[in-house]
């Protein structure tokens, strides 16, 4: 079940997501609110699963996986659990998502350049539960992923 975010929560989680080194204090002191407050909005958020993670950010890029593709795979028909154990075995493969269409799972998978993508499509390939899978190179991204403006369209719906 989900609820709204409201106004305070919005503002809340925009000034972490621009400063995420920022303390309660700091936050609190920005908004005008009581520590308290700051604190008890974000355990809140975290136990409805809007806020999932207060990790840092990594860029597999500058770790040396600066080839992005995202790779569709089909699997054998009813072997979509022993599919996703053998991609969780794959370090390059940063996440795995149930499609409609053709293929079942959309996959995004980092490679230190094409000979090593191939490498990483090849493991993909050799459990029996995927069928085929079609890649794609990522160019350029234009658009990171983001969630600011959902974020201020959800803390401000519209009458």
């Amino acid at each position: 079940m989900t609820t709204p975010v409201d106004q305070l929560d919005g503002q809340i989680l925009a000034l972490l997501s621009e400063e995420p080194r920022a303390g309660l204090m700091e936050v609190a002191r920005r908004l005008g609110v009581a520590r308290g407050t700051v604190q008890a909005r974000l355990a809140k958020l975290e136990q409805r699963g809007v806020v999932r993670s207060f990790g840092p950010e990594l860029d597999p890029a500058r770790m040396g996986y600066p080839l992005l593709a995202f790779v569709f795979l089909q699997i054998r028909q009813g072997r979509l659990d022993e599919a996703v154990r053998d991609l969780q075995a794959v370090p390059e493969l940063l996440e795995a998502t149930a499609t409609s269409g053709p293929s079942d799972l959309l996959c995004r998978i980092v490679a230190r350049d094409t000979e090593h993508l191939q490498e990483v499509v090849n493991r993909l390939l050799a459990g029996a539960a995927i069928q085929r899978s079609t890649s794609y190179i990522a160019l350029s991204r234009q658009i990171p992923y983001r969630t600011a403006p959902l974020l201020a369209a959800a803390a401000c719906p519209r009458p």
